[in-house]
């Protein structure tokens, strides 16, 4: 069955939000309908100054007829996907912009945009996404990655994915300072097995995370999903880590495992998948169509919250 429950903005982004200045987002594909309705929620929200991105003309007939005031918000004239992408990725790498939202344009045109190497918006990292997923009625966060952008990272980027995570979870913490989020590494069974590939990468990353190349988190594994995330069951199994049981990041070994993990939680218990790519210099708001307006304006809270507290502070 279903969940009917609606879905929910956790209440703690715009109040976490609400203490930081706001920053400029750049909307690639804000001619459309459901991005602009998107960067308008955000803005009025106080998250966000929008960049629109687009057809000048329709962007400017979309919102008169959501009776949205544009006045003294820019907007960029262009008509080409690929040019919409590129701008976005311009304006960030210039300072004009400290995040970037994907708007009515292809998920590949924008990463393509933001990871060229002339771009200027690269890291020392490897870009990954990270869902932020909260549940109506239930208290706390998990946060799931990578479903959408590593189809079956290596050792080295799941190293990257899970500094990449920790860093999302550690500025949207309400807690000053933020605790140490703790990584849960997950395969199919909570033993080394060398016929299950993802539970020995598992050993490995945690290995190495425990040597120091992930700070500021409790970093194990292999887990079992139950093992993960319930502490009855990892009592059961006798497994000793102060991970086990109680895991804020969930770390999947391929983008199979995570796509069909969040969506569970979104079509069964109505969470709020909001979604973030992170790695680059500067956070960027990836939706889907499918997504509701509150994963949607989640999302942008998010990528404020995290574009705020980056080091330097943002325009």
């Amino acid at each position: 069955m279903l969940s009917t429950e609606p879905f929910e903005v956790p209440g703690y982004l715009p109040e976490l939000a609400r203490g930081l200045p706001r920053v400029a987002m750049a909307v690639a594909g804000a001619d459309h309908p459901v991005a602009l309705e998107s960067a308008r929620r955000a803005a009025e929200a106080g998250a966000i100054d929008p960049v629109l991105i687009g057809d000048a003309d329709a962007i400017r007939f979309l919102a008169a007829e959501a009776g949205w005031d544009l006045d003294g918000i820019r907007v960029v004239e262009e008509a080409d996907e690929a040019r919409k992408a590129e701008a976005a990725a311009a304006l960030a790498r210039d300072g004009e912009a400290s995040a970037i939202m994907k708007g009515h344009v292809h998920t590949d045109a924008l990463m393509r945009a933001v990871l060229r190497r002339d771009a200027g918006l690269r890291t020392d990292r490897r870009a990954s996404h990270v869902f932020h997923m909260t549940a109506p009625g239930r208290n706390g966060v998990l946060h799931v990655t990578d479903a959408v952008v590593n189809v079956r990272p290596d050792t080295d980027e799941m190293l990257d994915i899970v500094n990449n995570a920790v860093e999302l979870a550690r500025a949207v913490d309400p807690r000053e300072p933020p605790g140490e989020p703790r990584v849960a590494l997950l395969s199919g069974a909570e033993v080394v097995n060398p016929a299950m590939p993802s539970s020995v990468q598992a050993a490995e990353v945690a290995a190495r995370a425990a040597d120091g190349e992930v700070t500021g988190a409790v970093v194990d594994g292999p887990f079992g999903f139950d093992n993960a995330v319930s502490p009855e069951a990892a009592r059961l199994k006798g497994i000793d880590s102060p991970v086990a049981g109680n895991a804020d990041i969930l770390v999947v070994p391929n983008i199979e495992a995570g796509n069909i993990l969040f969506k569970q939680m979104v079509y069964f218990m109505s969470a709020t998948a909001a979604g973030v790519v992170m790695g680059a210099k500067a956070p960027i708001v990836l939706t889907s169509r499918a997504d509701p307006p509150e994963a949607r304006l989640a999302a942008a809270f998010i990528a404020a919250i995290v574009a705020a507290k980056a080091p330097g502070g943002r325009p």
